[in-house]
């Protein structure tokens, strides 16, 4: 069963309005059913045999998605820069069509309904992964799975990570798409079919044993103060108190880190906070990606301020900063700092954000915006694992939390590796102070929770200006804070030493959806080249 074949006017008209359902799935609009909605307008708009006019479909819907997605990088730079970064990502969008053009040409996949909805998602979700890796690194924002935090489908994380999410909301859309082509020609049969099987797609993970053994999170009283309830069940491997300082910034936007000074006294302050009332309690207090952009090792009096709050806390602080090493260049680091001794744990950023953090082709990008000019000096990507060990304030060992700044909780192999090296939590130090009151840092939530289930683990997102967060294991957030506002949390977070099926099947995912995708464009245009000899021999024959 395919879809009738839709005009150019049709498919124009479809490219557009489906590309901006699919931007309201995604934070913060959130309304996660329109992705399955989204994908199903794909499938049909893209219904034309021409590899170049699904090109162009492809392209339109892409940009009608990503340039209101992704306007937050508008807000942080310029308008050159958002569209050229939105066209991009729009441009695998049209690879995509024109890749399924060929694909669908297979001769197995010919009138075969639930199979071209299945060959449908694993090309999409190959191009997808494509996108993940390529150019410079690649640009995970966007994927289907991202919507799904919230959602029954995005439970299958944990199963297979991103890759099955955006599988399953890929092939649950495409039936949609099906079962509306069967309504058309009246075969209710074929519609039951189809959509009682995407149903099913869409909600069969929710059989799936997500972690639940977590402590009790945090319970506000009316009159603001946070109790615990100490004698709640812990998990398997006992509870790390953390702490966390949303230290927000005097100035929203560009501006926001003028005066480095008046950040990193906002974060000591708010350890101070937490000091008043958690003293000797906490394991850790944890800060966000540059809440100090100083170096403390370089800084004297950046040190002995981390010192006294250290000291007054009674525990080491995990502090965001920037080194800059006597070779050039530059690390985005979070510092393990303890009072008296100074760094005892470091991780520097694996994964500099192209074009945020480093400008690659600088000469050749300058003649297009003056905006390379405001990265003065192009960060280094580190090499160590994405870990920080923690002692433990009761002496008995050390807790080793999963740090993946910013940007890095998209690549699903740095998170992944975190918990490979033993992560028993994970930690996203972030900055969104440069995006104002955009739905970035929504955006990077909904990443932070789906990943919290791909990997098992309690996860805390904080923000030098929000939005933080506290996620369990099962991806659900128990806290968060507005933006634009200061703020202190304390929780009760689950150490965890499973390891999910996500995460012990490492690249295979990526790689599996890739090579059947390969295969499968091949065996389209193979099928088109034996087609085509056929009919230049019955003609002959003629």
């Amino acid at each position: 069963m395919r879809l009738p074949e839709p005009s150019r006017l049709l498919s124009l008209f479809l490219a557009v309005p489906g590309g901006l359902v699919l931007w309201s799935a995604f934070p913060d609009a959130g309304v996660w059913p329109a992705a399955f909605v989204a994908v199903a307008i794909l499938y049909w708009a893209l219904g034309r045999d021409s590899a170049w006019w699904n090109l162009l479909i492809g392209t339109l819907f892409g940009l009608a998605f990503f340039l209101p997605h992704l306007w937050w990088a508008h807000q942080s730079t310029e308008t050159v820069p958002w569209i050229a970064l939105s066209t991009l990502q729009a441009l695998f969008l049209g690879v995509f069509g024109a890749l399924w053009t060929w694909a669908r040409r297979a001769p197995f996949l010919r009138r075969r309904g639930w199979r071209l909805a299945a060959a449908f998602a694993v090309l999409f979700v190959a191009v997808e992964q494509w996108r993940a890796e390529v150019p410079f690194g690649g640009f995970p924002w966007g994927r289907l799975a991202w919507a799904m935090a919230g959602a029954p489908t995005g439970r299958a994380a944990w199963l297979g990570g991103t890759v099955a999410v955006s599988l399953l909301v890929a092939f649950a859309g495409a039936l949609l798409a099906l079962a509306v082509a069967a309504v058309l020609r009246a075969q209710v049969g074929r519609a039951v079919g189809a959509l009682a099987l995407g149903a099913a797609v869409a909600v069969v993970p929710l059989v799936l044993p997500l972690p639940t053994s977590a402590s009790a999170g945090p319970v506000e009283t009316p009159d603001g103060d946070v109790v615990y309830d100490a004698g709640s069940d812990l998990a398997e491997d006992g509870q790390l108190w953390a702490g966390a300082v949303q230290g927000n910034v005097g100035e929203p936007g560009l501006g926001a880190f003028a005066n480095r000074a008046e950040v990193l006294n906002n974060h000591l302050e708010g350890t101070y906070v937490l000091a008043e009332d958690f003293a000797g309690e906490l394991d850790v207090v944890l800060w966000p990606e540059n809440g100090s952009d100083l170096d403390p090792q370089e800084a004297a009096d950046v040190a002995g301020g981390l010192d006294a709050a250290s000291t007054a806390v009674g525990a080491p602080i995990l502090v965001g900063a920037q080194e800059f090493p006597e070779t050039g260049g530059r690390y985005n680091v979070s510092l393990l700092w303890q009072a008296g001794q100074g760094v005892i744990g470091r991780y520097a950023k694996q994964h500099p954000a192209p074009f945020g953090e480093y400008i690659p082709m600088r000469s050749v990008l300058r003649v297009f915006s003056d905006q390379v000019d405001r990265v003065t000096t192009d960060m280094i990507a580190g090499v160590n694992p994405p870990v920080v060990d923690v002692p433990s304030r009761l002496g008995q060992g050390s807790y080793r939390l999963g740090t993946v700044i910013c940007f890095e909780v998209a690549y699903d192999e740095i998170v992944r590796d975190a918990v490979t090296e033993g992560a028993q939590v994970l930690v996203v130090p972030t900055n969104n102070a440069s995006f104002g009151f955009t739905a970035e840092s929504t955006q990077q939530l909904a990443m932070s929770r789906v990943q919290a289930i791909t990997t098992g683990r309690a996860a805390v997102q904080i923000s030098t200006v929000g939005v933080s967060g506290v996620i369990t294991p099962d991806g659900t957030v128990v806290r968060d804070t507005e933006l634009f506002t200061a703020d202190e949390l304390v929780v009760n977070l689950p150490l965890r030493s499973a390891v999910t099926p996500a995460v012990a099947a490492g690249y295979w995912p990526g790689w599996v959806v890739g090579g059947l995708a390969v295969l499968l464009v091949v065996a389209g245009v193979v099928g088109r080249v034996g087609e085509r000899r056929r009919a230049g021999k019955r003609a002959a024959v003629d």
